[in-house]
């Protein structure tokens, strides 16, 4: 416990601490912010009788309306995300032991689909389903290079030690692709996430977080997929101070 509280600490410093002229980063420029971004109610329910949990969240606009525009490649694509910040470990969500804040991302991004075994639009297309909205799991940590002070961990494909879903798209950073249903209506977002996909972890505590994210593929300053712009933490600190509903 006092391991996770010291990442959550940390993870907490580098979010508020926000960089304030980096260049490398100059030419970002992150998805304006709309109310659809605006977080104003999260909850985690686990639903006994269905053995499922529901990750909801609840914005002052009209969840999923708001997407990032295509730029036309990885390099600088743009990745928006609802985002669940928790306190599950890695091992739960299928990766190895690795250090850092394991959170399930729900993300746009127009110019690329790393989804390949899951057809989110039901026109027969596996490739064409960036900008839906869909899921991943990631694990977040630190990172001083980008303006939001935080990014995907990654690793080398060549280190054998490395554990992986096998839902993972190919990137090499700890990023999962599982697919869970994710269904908006009007102000609210929810997230269907079986229990025996977490291990049948029911009590953790978790965060809302809605970020803009940014690929880079050129830059050796910068990392893979990191935040360059926070819109809006529920919590206002990302503390994790939320629980599971039973």
């Amino acid at each position: 416990m006092k391991n996770l509280l010291r990442r959550v600490a940390s993870l907490t410093l580098a979010l508020l601490t926000i960089a304030a002229c980096l260049p490398a980063a100059a030419e970002i420029q992150p998805t304006p912010k709309t109310d659809d971004l605006e977080i104003t109610a999260a909850s985690v329910t686990y639903l006994e009788e269905l053995d499922l949990l529901v990750f909801e969240q609840r914005v002052k606009g009209r969840a999923g309306r708001t997407t990032p525009t295509a730029r036309g490649g990885m390099q600088g694509a743009p990745v928006l995300g609802y985002v669940f910040p928790t306190t599950l470990k890695a091992s739960d969500v299928g990766f190895g032991q690795v250090e850092g804040i394991v959170a399930l991302a729900v993300t746009s991004h127009p110019d690329f689909d790393d989804t390949p075994l899951w057809d989110e639009d039901n026109d027969s297309d596996y490739g064409n389903d960036g900008k839906i909205f869909h899921t991943h799991w990631v694990v977040l940590a630190p990172d001083e290079r980008v303006a939001g002070g935080l990014a995907v961990v990654e690793f080398d494909l060549a280190d054998a030690t490395v554990t992986i879903a096998p839902t993972n798209p190919g990137m090499p950073m700890y990023m999962d692709s599982p697919g869970f249903s994710v269904l908006t209506h009007g102000a609210t977002l929810k997230v269907l996430v079986p229990a025996s996909r977490v291990r049948g972890s029911k009590r953790f505590n978790f965060d809302a977080v809605s970020a803009y994210m940014e690929v880079n593929t050129e830059d050796p300053k910068r990392p893979l997929l990191g935040v360059y712009e926070v819109y809006s933490v529920l919590s206002g600190d990302l503390s994790l101070p939320y629980a599971v509903k039973h």
